[in-house]
């Protein structure tokens, strides 16, 4: 579907960026049967009065409203297919203005609906009395009154009320656009209708400056918007590719809610558009003139930010230390910071002072201050972990397996199954620890071994009776953890050297359990092909133990130094 695109002034004024006098919009606009009546409420008008009026005081030159979607008709009317309420709305605050006699003017256009011929007469009157005609006639009033509303909260004297009245329609007509989209005239407007209404025509800001660029290319430049809109979508293919957006993707950016298209990411950081709080249409606004005027310069810049990415996910080291500060919180907007007019070891250097001071941690906060039970402290172990993890790799680290999952830190050797108080709880973990006394029988410790076997198997099937209570439970699974713990009492370890990362549906499923259980639960996931993060994977498989303190079913406190001097030595170059 071919679209004329526009930004229009809503009202007559002065552009604030170019001083040129504009004028507004103008025309009839026929609303169709197959559109709803008007139906904001007195909140909605109150919500885009608030807006505006902000926008005004913080000077913004210029606003952009969501687009309206309308078709040329034969008598030179324009039948508004799309944006019935936004237009309304803003014919019902010019002639409110006018009306209460701030402004000798109204709005411009005039509004013509297909269903209720007599709304076109009542607005011009908005008549209490007869508000309770019908519904539509109730909404107009109503978003009538909440103006009115809204104007007397504005001051506490007439002076006051008319300069907010005076600064509002100043930046109405002044700096206030409607992104219109003309369709041609052979288009059907109600299947159209419907589309738009279902979702499936993406109003994001990529396409609206898609249109904006492909128009003015093709009147600089004939022909070559055809390869510029080929350039375009070959930047999209490459940003769909998991490996390469999942590295540069903020966090939630799984959700096609917040990139429907994901050179939007490459526009958004462009248009330096704020990572939380910005109005729909920010990266638009902010774009939009350097597009139409520059639209050939305008379109290098994208292109050059699509190569720069490329190059830095094909570097590994590059990809890995950008990919993790990015998890961190860094935008790519930051990594572009901070690579600006810098040599290739000068940028390097950047990005390891940048994640040196994300992770604002000494060494020996690793052993001595670090703990999994203080709140504060789980988001700094979670990045030390992760990148422990990413260091580990020798390639690019797969951020795409981590985009969109929720990840914890999960204790390597647990001991906390007192904390266990269902019988179901109860059956499974003496289940799981019953294979795994098993697995560690030996000659030397077989009568120890077959006595609690013995009696896990005596309590099984009485555990879902008022036979076994609590305090069994207890008693059992405290003689299990000591002969799992190779008879050693500990109280439980929150150190990072007890700690490993591992998905939230991973971790759900090994928690409670000692290291053996655990152990064989990661070898028989890996096994099945769930990622399971490099270092972890290692933990597991006593990749860091020392060769003369090789065990496998148990996580001693050899093991755990060992870790710690791995961690401490591979995380070196970004502590304090």
């Amino acid at each position: 579907m071919s679209y004329r695109l526009d930004d229009r002034p809503i009202g007559f004024g002065t552009d604030p960026a170019t001083n040129d006098v504009h004028t507004g919009i103008e025309g009839n606009f026929f609303i169709p049967s197959y559109q709803r009546g008007y139906r904001w409420t007195p909140d909605e008008v109150f919500k885009l009065l608030d807006d505006l009026m902000e926008s005004a005081r913080e000077r913004k030159t210029r606003y952009s409203l969501q687009p309206i979607v309308v078709k040329k008709r034969p008598n030179g009317d324009w039948e508004l297919i799309d944006g019935q309420q936004r237009l309304t709305t803003l014919w019902l605050i010019f002639n409110y203005l006018h009306k209460a006699g701030y402004k000798r003017f109204g709005a411009a256009y005039t509004l013509e609906y297909e269903t209720r011929p007599g709304s076109h007469a009542y607005l011009q009157s908005l008549d209490a009395e007869q508000a309770t005609r019908n519904i539509d006639y109730f909404h107009l009033h109503q978003a009538h009154q909440a103006i009115g509303e809204w104007i007397d909260r504005q001051g506490s004297t007439e002076q006051a009320k008319e300069a907010r009245v005076n600064q509002l329609h100043v930046y109405l007509s002044d700096s206030v656009r409607i992104i219109w989209y003309e369709v041609p005239e052979n288009e059907e407007p109600i299947p159209l209708f419907t589309r738009l209404n279902q979702g499936r025509i993406p109003l994001t800001d990529a396409e609206l400056l898609k249109a904006v660029l492909l128009t003015h290319v093709e009147q600089q430049e004939p022909g070559r918007q055809i390869e510029v809109a080929a350039q375009w979508d070959g930047i999209e293919r490459d940003l769909q590719r998991a490996e390469i957006w999942a590295f540069l993707a903020p966090q939630g950016s799984h959700s096609q809610d917040q990139h429907a298209t994901r050179i939007d990411l490459l526009l958004d950081t462009l248009a330096n558009k704020p990572a939380i709080g910005a109005r729909r249409y920010y990266t638009f606004d902010a774009l939009n003139d350097d597009a139409r005027k520059n639209s050939q310069d305008f379109w290098k810049k994208v292109v050059a930010l699509h190569a720069q990415i490329l190059g830095w996910f094909e570097e590994p080291r590059w990809h890995n230390k950008i990919g993790f500060l990015v998890a961190c919180g860094l935008s790519v907007g930051d990594v572009l910071q901070l690579a600006q007019e810098q040599t290739k070891t000068a940028f390097e250097a950047a990005l390891d002072a940048r994640i040196k001071s994300t992770l604002d941690t000494r060494a020996d906060d690793l052993h001595d201050t670090l703990s999994y039970d203080k709140t504060g402290h789980k988001v700094t172990l979670q990045r030390l972990l992760l990148l422990f993890n990413v260091l580990t790799c020798r390639e690019r680290f797969p951020f795409k397996e981590h985009l969109g999952k929720s990840w914890s830190l999960e204790h390597i050797h647990a001991q906390n199954a007192q904390d266990l108080t269902r019988a179901e709880q109860w059956e499974t973990w003496l289940q799981e620890h019953r294979r795994a006394l098993g697995d560690i029988k030996t000659d030397a410790n077989a009568p120890a071994i077959d006595a609690l076997l013995d009696r896990i198997h005596a309590v099984l099937p009485h555990v879902h009776t008022r036979q076994f209570d609590q305090e069994q439970f207890r008693d059992l699974a405290g003689q299990t953890l000591l002969a799992l713990n190779d008879g050693v009492e500990e109280e439980a370890d929150h150190s990072i050297a007890n700690l490993a990362l591992l998905s939230n549906g991973a971790n759900a499923a090994l928690s409670n359990a000692v290291f053996e259980v655990k152990r064989q639960r990661i070898l028989a996931m890996d096994k099945e092909g769930e990622y399971i993060p490099a270092a972890t994977r290692n933990v597991f498989l006593k990749y860091y133990a020392q060769a003369n303190h090789l065990q496998p079913h148990f996580w001693s406190e050899t093991d755990k130094d060992s870790y710690l001097q791995t961690l401490k030595s591979t995380l070196a170059p970004y502590l304090q």
